[in-house]
């Protein structure tokens, strides 16, 4: 198959011949003999997405917090279940209960402890998607100051009732888990410019 053939339109009918004496028309770009478009039109450079102009490339807190929040509860329900389902079988085996009583205590055991740390994890989740969105909406930037303040603020949210000494303690904790992410995220980007770098080199 030649590329004289590729570049011809599909046509069963022969084609014209040409008239003596007359100029020939603007000759017109051959189309594809496959569906008959321009291969013009085809850009595969452009990006898979279309952003706006100025847009960032990359979904922001709110896109992310609908994500987050549903992973968290799912998270937390399988967490939860098995850590109930070691309980009841602990629970259930010091009392020597047996056949329907047991299966009814274990699964009374899975949905109780399931259910409770699914909804904490995604008590805390609403509460760090909340403060992201806020920090992002006020300070116009997202970096990793707004997940170290989001994540301490959270803490500090949530043991707020429970007294001030439990409240610095969660404030201390989402602070060390926000700021070990962070070093994470830092060490990982710093090694994948590494990275880039020697292959261009």
């Amino acid at each position: 198959m030649t590329d004289d053939f590729l570049n011809k339109p599909l046509s069963l009918a022969s084609p014209p011949a040409p008239t003596p004496g007359v100029s020939e028309p603007h000759k017109i770009t051959p189309l594809s003999p496959y569906l008959n478009y321009d291969p013009r039109f085809l850009q595969q450079a452009q990006p898979e997405f279309i952003f706006p102009e100025g847009a960032s490339k990359q979904r922001g807190r709110f896109e992310l917090a609908f994500s987050q929040i549903g992973s968290s509860v799912m998270v937390g329900a399988g967490i939860g279940g098995m850590a109930g389902l070691y309980n009841g079988i602990r629970s259930t085996a010091a009392a020597n209960q047996t056949g329907k009583l047991r299966r009814t205590q274990l699964l009374n055991h899975v949905m109780k402890q399931g259910s409770a740390t699914a909804n904490t994890l995604g008590t805390l989740a609403v509460m760090y998607s909340a403060f992201g969105v806020l920090l992002q909406w006020a300070r116009g930037t997202d970096d990793e100051l707004n997940t170290v303040i989001a994540s301490t603020s959270t803490g500090l949210l949530y043991k707020s009732s429970a007294g001030l000494k439990k409240c610095a303690i969660g404030g201390g904790i989402g602070l060390g888990l926000s700021a070990l992410y962070c070093l994470y995220t830092l060490a990982k980007d710093d090694s994948s410019k590494k990275l880039g770098f020697k292959s261009y080199l």
